[in-house]
């Protein structure tokens, strides 16, 4: 895997004879890197706790026009920083974490600014309860969970 492709935090995979490039921010972006660049949309799965990509249509990405799903159980939520509900989410813990320190306002605002700024953040909810905040990379390798981003592949 290499990164920061073209001025982009993209993830750049050469598999046999082709490139695989993910790390998309939306499906739009997605979109917007083969009207620019070409290659065709896939959907990419990373299985197994590792960081080898699978081209797949497992999750139906392209048909829904997502870039990022994570399935990891029925007992798991992930929630994206891109999801409608995240912010609502990031808010609720911010407040839960400032009850729990018993901290100051200039504490809860450092806090706050944790979340929001964490590299592409997800929320990990277990049981309808909070089991932790990670990234979207990070993600690839919780709980063997089966990890979908919309890539675009390249001939090598």
């Amino acid at each position: 895997m290499e990164t920061k492709e073209n001025n982009k935090k993209l993830n750049r995979y050469e598999l046999e004879n082709q490139v695989i490039f993910t790390g998309f921010s939306s499906f739009s972006d997605a979109e917007n890197y083969i009207q620019n660049k070409g290659g065709e949309l896939v959907e990419v799965a990373f299985k197994d706790g590792n960081d080898n990509p699978q081209i797949t249509s497992e999750a139906g990405l392209i048909e829904k026009k997502l870039h990022y799903f994570v399935e990891a159980g029925p007992e798991y939520k992930f929630i994206h920083s891109s999801d409608p509900g995240f912010k609502q989410y990031a808010d609720e813990l911010q407040k839960i974490k400032a009850n729990q320190d018993k901290t100051g306002p200039e504490e809860r605002y450092f806090a706050s600014f944790e979340i929001e700024n964490a590299e592409d953040p997800i929320i990990v909810i277990k049981n309808d309860l909070l089991e932790s905040v990670t990234s979207r990379e990070r993600s690839k390798y919780l709980k063997h969970a089966d990890v979908y981003e919309i890539g675009v592949s390249t001939a090598k």
